[in-house]
């Protein structure tokens, strides 16, 4: 796939024309539309026990593929309200709203997180929330530097040279470079955090 601008990027991945990747806090997301995360598994070869990461710009953009009660979603938005944006993965019970295609298995949950990389959420803001995971070949190191992706995916879009740097001007300078860190993953379970996975967010146990 071609480097294009910011404008064609969202458009072709709204679309669903194109898988895409793009700079986060982590590691860089392979990402498409959540109707269309099959063909991320395809692309890795990723095994159907491991869910996507619904990552959107912001919690309300994501509620809507969760389900809970009031009281529940108050303990969701306080502990999004403490950590994000941030590299820490919410794993939440799953709204009929989901794509079966986010989660081969139906284990009637779903990862989701905003990140805090200006760029990702930009760009999550305008196609709305994306089916996401790491770029690399399954059982694979994660790939963190773009032209490594370009080389290694080329069917992947991705923006230009160009298009980063007009939207450096308009947001702000940003990390091209990840952290290489993983998110923290924590699951909602009978009316309590249970620790997943700690990884660069430190939640006390």
């Amino acid at each position: 796939m071609p480097q294009v601008d910011f404008a064609e990027f969202v458009e072709q991945v709204q679309t669903g024309v194109a898988l895409a990747s793009f700079p986060t806090d982590t590691v860089p997301a392979l990402a498409a539309r959540p109707d269309q995360g099959n063909r991320i598994y395809a692309t890795k070869g990723r095994a159907p026990d491991k869910p996507l990461i619904l990552m959107g710009a912001t919690l309300d953009d994501l509620l809507p593929f969760v389900s809970g009660t009031e009281a529940e979603i108050a303990i969701w938005r306080q502990m999004a309200a403490q950590y994000w944006p941030g590299a820490l993965t919410l794993v939440l019970p799953a709204s009929d709203r989901l794509p079966p295609q986010m989660n081969p298995l139906q284990t009637g949950t779903l990862g989701i997180r905003v990140p805090d990389h200006p760029l990702a959420r930009h760009i999550l803001a305008y196609t709305g929330p994306l089916a996401t995971t790491s770029v690399n070949r399954s059982g694979q190191p994660a790939l963190e530097e773009m032209r490594d992706i370009a080389a290694q995916f080329p069917e992947l879009l991705l923006l230009s040279q160009g298009a980063i740097a007009a939207l450096q001007a308009q947001l702000g300078s940003f990390p091209l470079t990840a952290s290489g860190v993983p998110s923290t993953v924590i699951r909602w379970q009978q009316g309590e955090w249970d620790i997943l996975r700690q990884g660069s967010v430190h939640i006390p146990a």
